[in-house]
């Protein structure tokens, strides 16, 4: 898909089932697409095909598909914080962003493979990024510490929601698999030649299970520690 700039006065036309095309549909669509076909979906050809157009109208809403992946990202971020208020106590209302943004991505699994590691440069994400910084500015961080420490949680939020995200994407054999893993093949582990995990014999299956809110919970707790005016 090549790159063109999006015309200023985008006009709403009908496409030939009717409907008319939008900035919104079009995400929208892609969004479903995505999460039906994998990121192959994201195609020109595809969604033209879906929207009931011609292909190159969508050239009239993004410059290419680079341009409509971000616009993707962003609205899984807006979808995540629709609603949201931080509340008084900034450790909490980190750990209620962070909870939503995980709650996004496992809303749309294949999409957020792609979307994570990105930065959209749109009005969801500078919402987001204005709110966490905001929250540690509060806690009484100096800027240049808000932002390195906004940083660290915004990674490991992500880093975590988008592995727990491409775990639910696996086909269902596979991701059974992998949970049986832990309650059988690593449970027959040798103790002579794997001592500690024949001492947590009973205790590996918690292996196949997510550990994003107790990851969450304790870098939180070391923000916490670290922070200039306490916890609220």
């Amino acid at each position: 898909m090549t790159t063109r700039v999006p015309q200023e006065n985008r006009r709403r036309r009908p496409t030939r089932s009717g409907v008319l095309l939008s900035q919104d549909l079009i995400v929208e669509t892609a969004l479903r697409l995505i999460g039906e076909h994998g990121p192959e979906a994201l195609s020109v050809r595809r969604l033209g095909s879906a929207l009931g157009c011609d292909p190159s109208a969508l050239y009239r809403y993004f410059r290419n598909t680079d341009d409509l992946l971000l616009a993707v990202a962003d609205r899984i971020i807006g979808d995540a914080m629709e609603g949201f208020t931080p509340g008084p106590d900034w450790v909490a209302s980190l750990r209620e962003m962070a909870l939503r943004v995980r709650a996004g991505y496992l809303a749309h699994p294949r999409a957020a493979a792609m979307a994570s590691y990105r930065v959209t440069r749109r009005e969801n994400e500078f919402r987001a990024v204005e709110t966490g910084v905001g929250l540690l500015l509060s806690a009484g961080f100096a800027p240049d510490r808000a932002v390195r420490l906004y940083l660290a949680f915004i990674d490991t939020v992500l880093s975590h929601a988008a592995m727990d995200a491409a775990c639910l994407a696996l086909p269902p054999q596979q991701r059974e698999a992998d949970q049986q893993a832990w309650t059988e093949v690593y449970q027959a582990a040798d103790p002579e030649t794997y001592p500690a995990l024949s001492t947590a014999r009973g205790e590996l299956h918690a292996m196949a299970e997510s550990s994003f809110e107790e990851a969450v919970d304790l870098l939180l707790a070391a923000l916490a520690a670290r922070a200039p005016g306490g916890q609220d």
